[in-house]
């Protein structure tokens, strides 16, 4: 197996702001497997929050290059474990390494990964939109500009918050969920909580740091009027046990989580303690939302929308139109790249 590294420049449609700072280009990482004339692919998209850059992946993952390339078996998630102790520190990288053996090994085996992972892709839940933080006015004309999607998420984390969501309110009777993106106070979140309920906000994601104490923690779980779901707080599996008694569910992003592999894992668990699941995505090509897409058969709620936020894609895959995941009539993740424009790190 041959492994190919590709730093590739992603322009949005529009600055994206959340709590911690503006985005207007994100750049990421493609992971590319090479077997038996077939190519699979994965993602791992930069955060300064976590402190993951092109160069940190680069030289991750070129630290594995020799067990990658001598791997000769095709399953995911022994490859994954082979990997995991080496790169415990950058799941980042794991997880690109992890969707694009997914790929590959789904497109050698000709079965689409759901599949593989021993689900059946029925019913699954539509995909919110994410309004970023602007101005007010703005804020709107983004909700204008997706009016048909069924699902709105809505940044916070602002000084005016609750006036942003009364605001929103008075355009559209859309589902609004929110992420204050760790930006309240336990206070905080239980006052807006009561409010948001009447605006009919779903419910609220991240309120508090995930360093708060776990009494802060407790006390917006069980006085919060609306549903509170962890994301900064579940990280990795073993968060997934931590989040029970203190979250009402999670949310799984696969860079943060390492991959498919372990992230199945997290979903399943998380549904035998009793908490609603969620699969978020960051700002990303269709090549990272595409490994998303294909656990949508264990949520309760879908964020699938980063290849979206893009004025250019890199790649088809799954397919978000207006909320509805679908998925292209190919195996492994169907993934197929579109441009050719990459910087190759070889």
């Amino acid at each position: 197996m041959r492994i190919r590294l590709h730093r590739v420049e992603l322009p949005l449609r529009h600055a994206f702001t959340i709590a911690r700072g503006t985005l207007r280009v994100q750049q990421s990482l493609i992971v590319e497997l090479e077997d038996r004339g077939f190519h699979g692919y994965g993602e791992a998209t930069t955060h300064a929050y976590y402190g993951v850059t092109q160069e940190s992946l680069v030289t991750s993952i070129e630290r594995c290059r020799g067990l990658i390339e001598e791997y000769q078996g095709t399953d995911a998630a022994e490859l994954w474990d082979l990997l995991r102790i080496e790169l415990s520190s950058d799941k980042f990288a794991l997880a690109a390494i992890d969707a694009a053996a997914h790929d590959l090994f789904g497109k050698i085996a000709q079965r689409p990964t759901f599949e593989s992972l021993g689900l059946t892709w029925g019913e699954v839940p539509r995909s919110s939109y994410t309004i970023g933080i602007d101005s007010i006015d703005r804020m709107i004309e983004k909700l204008h500009e997706r009016s048909d999607w069924p699902i709105f998420k809505i940044k916070l984390g602002t000084p005016q918050d609750l006036e942003i969501v009364r605001q929103l309110r008075q355009v559209t009777d859309r589902v609004f969920r929110v992420d204050a993106n760790c930006g309240w106070t336990v206070e905080e979140t239980i006052e807006n909580s009561r409010v948001l309920k009447e605006l009919g906000v779903e419910f609220i994601e991240q309120p508090l740091p995930a360093s708060a104490p776990r009494e802060d923690h407790h006390q917006v779980f069980v006085r919060s009027a609306l549903p509170i779901l962890a994301d900064e707080s579940c990280v990795t599996e073993s968060d997934v046990e931590k989040c029970a008694g203190l979250f009402h569910g999670i949310n799984v992003k696969l860079c943060k989580c390492g991959g498919i592999t372990p992230g199945y894992r997290m979903l399943r668990r998380a549904r035998q303690l009793g908490m609603k699941t969620m699969i978020g995505c960051m700002v990303e090509s269709s090549v990272g939302i595409s490994a998303a897409a294909h656990l949508l058969p264990l949520l309760d709620y879908a964020d699938l929308d980063g290849a979206e936020l893009l004025s250019k894609d890199i790649a088809t895959g799954a397919a978000v139109e207006n909320g509805v995941v679908s998925l292209p009539d190919r195996d492994g993740l169907g993934i197929e790249l579109t441009m050719n424009e990459f910087a190759s790190c070889e």
